[in-house]
C-alpha cells in the first residue's frame, strides 16, 4: 500500500520551488471506522501537509488507503499540473513494475477536487493477468497551494468502497 507514497513524492520533487506551509490545513471528513492520522513532518519548516486514512479488514490488514497532501508553492511559480500528474503516474507504474506487477492507467481527464478544477487518472494493477489493486491520483492547484488526493486499494475493496470514496472527496474543503 505504500506505492501511492512514491507518487506523492514525485509531486514534491516536481514542485521544487516551494516555500514553508503557513496556510491552514485542508479539512476532510474521513469515513467512519477508518484509522486516520495527520502525518507530522520531521522538520518544523516542512513544505507539506499530509493526512491519511486507512481502511482495514477484520484482521487489521490495510485494504484501502487515502491520502491528502498539500504543498505550498512559491508565489508566481506556474505549476504544469498535467506534467506533474504524468510524472506521478509514471512513478507509480515503475514502482509496481519493479515489484512484479503490470499497470495500465486511463487517460488523464478533468475533474474537480473540492471547489477546484483538477486532473485525475486511475491505474489498474494486475499480477499474472489478475486485477489486484486500483489507484487513483487527483491533483489540483489553487494559487500558491498544490493538492493531491491519492487512494489505492485491493481491487474488490476499491470497487465496493466507491460511495465512501465519493463522500470523502465531496467533504473536502480546500
Amino acid at each position: 500500500m505504500t506505492r501511492f507514497r512514491v507518487a506523492s513524492l514525485v509531486l514534491f520533487g516536481a514542485l521544487s520551488t516551494v516555500t514553508c506551509v503557513h496556510a491552514q490545513t485542508p479539512v476532510i471528513t474521513w469515513p467512519i471506522g477508518w484509522e486516520t492520522e495527520a502525518i507530522v513532518p520531521d522538520d518544523a519548516t516542512s513544505r507539506v501537509s499530509r493526512q491519511r486514512a486507512v481502511k482495514n479488514d477484520q484482521g487489521g490488514t490495510p485494504t484501502l488507503v487515502m491520502e491528502l497532501t498539500m504543498t505550498q508553492v512559491e508565489s508566481g511559480h506556474q505549476v504544469n499540473l498535467e506534467g506533474v500528474l504524468l510524472e506521478m503516474r509514471k512513478a507509480v507504474q515503475k514502482d509496481f513494475f519493479q515489484s512484479g506487477y503490470q499497470s495500465v492507467c486511463n487517460k488523464i481527464h478533468e475533474t474537480r477536487l473540492s471547489r477546484l478544477p483538477a486532473l485525475e487518472t486511475t491505474c489498474t494493477i494486475t499480477q499474472n493477468g489478475r486485477h489486484v489493486l486500483s489507484q487513483t491520483l487527483v491533483a489540483a492547484v489553487d494559487g500558491d497551494k498544490a493538492y493531491v488526493l491519492s487512494y489505492a486499494g485491493q481491487a474488490d475493496v476499491y470497487k465496493a468502497s466507491q460511495e465512501e470514496i465519493a463522500a470523502t472527496r465531496n467533504s473536502l474543503q480546500l
